[in-house]
């Protein structure tokens, strides 16, 4: 994971893109733009109209702050293509969301394991336009800020199950609010339509054992009844939920290990 390099951001929050950079932005959201205008939920959408993300062009940083401080007083941090855990949980305990100034080679446009500035504008800085999400977020920082490496291990969990990977029902329909999903156009559509994804009404802890791995489609994504409920959970006492996970243990994994899978 070492292939990739933040860019500089100048003191105005201005990164030199590239020509082929500002093209590959640009391919990128003009396909998966339509993906998600279905398929999201009501409160990234009207985050994504906030924000006015340039179509030709990789979007600059001061203006994606300029939006985020108006609707929640979040800013974006740029940050290397890798952080340690103490400053991602540091950022977001100070309302800040980490993202690496980098974009996707066109080699791995499809897919790469590294969250690109792609990954993290457009999948994520949508749903920190709205209130409720926002705070449980920098609750969730505040939480990993103090715990330790066992009890971050399974504060993960429930990250990659909400901010990235999360799914909320709007009515009778099933749409999507996590990042991760909503900047693939593969996992936008296996999410919600593939049978064999099992799709699982949120339960914190069954989500704090639930193991992932980051290399393959979800085989479950776990569904909020709404928004409001990750800030009901954020005013709730997380760690006590996070030692009774810890207790109990992991569930049974429902993906083969990573050396089987590669060795066929």
């Amino acid at each position: 994971m070492a292939q990739y390099h933040s860019k500089s951001v100048n003191d105005q929050g201005i990164v030199d893109w590239s020509i082929e950079e500002d093209i590959i932005w640009r391919d990128l959201i003009k396909r998966q733009y339509h993906l998600v205008e279905d398929r999201a939920c009501n409160e990234y959408l009207a985050g994504l109209k906030l924000l006015d993300l340039p179509l030709e062009r990789a979007p600059q940083i001061i203006d994606i702050n300029q939006v985020l401080k108006e609707a929640t007083g979040w800013q974006v941090e740029p940050v290397p293509a890798l952080i340690n855990f103490d400053r991602f949980f540091a950022l977001l305990a100070e309302k800040k969301f980490p993202v690496a100034t980098f974009l996707r080679s066109r080699q791995e446009f499809d897919y790469l394991q590294e969250p690109d500035y792609f990954h993290e504008i457009f999948g994520h800085c949508a749903m920190l336009t709205n209130p409720e999400f926002a705070e449980f977020t920098r609750t969730y920082g505040m939480l990993g800020r103090e715990a330790s490496d066992k009890e971050r291990a399974y504060l993960a969990r429930l990250y990659w199950f909400t901010v990235e990977f999360g799914l909320v029902k709007e009515g009778d329909t099933t749409k999507i609010y996590g990042g991760g999903i909503l900047s693939s156009p593969g996992e936008t559509l296996y999410s919600l339509d593939d049978p064999q994804a099992k799709r699982e009404a949120f339960d914190i802890n069954t989500v704090l054992r639930t193991p992932y791995r980051i290399d393959i489609m979800q085989p479950e994504y776990f569904v909020l009844e709404d928004i409001k409920q990750l800030y009901q959970l954020s005013k709730t006492d997380l760690m006590h939920h996070v030692k009774q996970a810890m207790k109990a243990g992991l569930l049974p994994p429902l993906f083969e290990p990573k050396e089987v899978t590669h060795a066929e």
